[in-house]
């Protein structure tokens, strides 16, 4: 019996046993269930970073002054005006200066000038062929001089395209669309008949000149303070046209023409 009872007892152990064995595996599986469906500890995701607000730069430009310009491979014009090549931007500078005291200081007129260049001229080449044939008893060989035509059509064709631009431009702004536009233009052309007054041509055209060759560089070395001087300003102007709008130009009558147009 007692042999029975050591038989017996392994076996209902075994059964015993058998349920907690059965609740620890579905314990085992349920917390490796869990464990599955627990979801990894995600990273920590980088939060975006803020937009960038959008800088004012002065006229709307979004490029460089250099490019603005008209730079790139053969961007002459901003090469000059930037001074990046400061041998010839300052040979440039000094022609026009030497052509503005001429023709304003010492009150040089352009049919004697171009006379006089061209006795000197001449009489040089004269007395070089003269003094070669000479010594060398041969004449000399004069250099031919050719105007090239590329030049001149990359000239015309660049006058064109801004002319063009210029009548679609002006003929906007006739079209009476934009009022404020009509305004600051007519401002402007008022402004330059009074500049126009007091000085000449050549003397206003020079002025513009030295004015190329001396504000996109200064712009360009300090165009975030300018910048920012020029968002405060055009703040400031369009509080007043909006004041000036209230009181003046929303009061003009409306007339079929205007309403035309809308």
């Amino acid at each position: 019996m007692a042999e029975q009872e050591e038989i017996l007892d392994p076996r209902e152990s075994l059964v015993d046993k058998l349920p907690d064995k059965l609740h620890g595996s579905d314990d085992t599986s349920s917390s490796s269930d869990s464990d599955a469906e627990r979801p990894e500890p995600m990273e920590e995701v980088a939060s975006p970073s803020p937009v960038k607000q959008k800088i004012y730069r002065l006229f709307g430009r979004e490029n460089p002054v250099h490019k603005a310009f008209g730079g790139g491979k053969l961007g002459k014009p901003a090469d000059i005006f930037l001074w990046r090549n400061k041998k010839i931007s300052a040979s440039v500078l000094g022609v026009a200066t030497a052509i503005w005291v001429l023709f304003e200081l010492l009150e040089y007129h352009l049919l004697t000038l171009v006379c006089h260049i061209s006795i000197l001229a001449l009489s040089l080449l004269f007395l070089w062929s003269n003094v070669t044939t000479f010594i060398n008893k041969k004449p000399p060989q004069i250099p031919e001089v050719h105007l090239p035509a590329d030049l001149f059509a990359e000239v015309a064709m660049a006058l064109r395209v801004e002319i063009n631009r210029a009548l679609t431009v002006l003929k906007e702004i006739a079209s009476g669309r934009d009022l404020k536009k009509f305004l600051l233009v007519v401002f402007g052309l008022w402004v330059l008949s009074l500049v126009g007054s007091f000085v000449n041509f050549l003397t206003l055209f020079y002025i513009v000149f030295v004015f190329l060759h001396t504000v996109p560089v200064l712009y360009e070395k300090y165009d975030d303070k300018i910048d920012a001087l020029a968002e405060k300003a055009s703040i400031e102007i369009k509080k007043q046209y909006a004041v000036f709008d209230s009181k003046v130009l929303s009061k003009i009558p409306k007339g079929p023409f205007e309403k035309k147009w809308v």
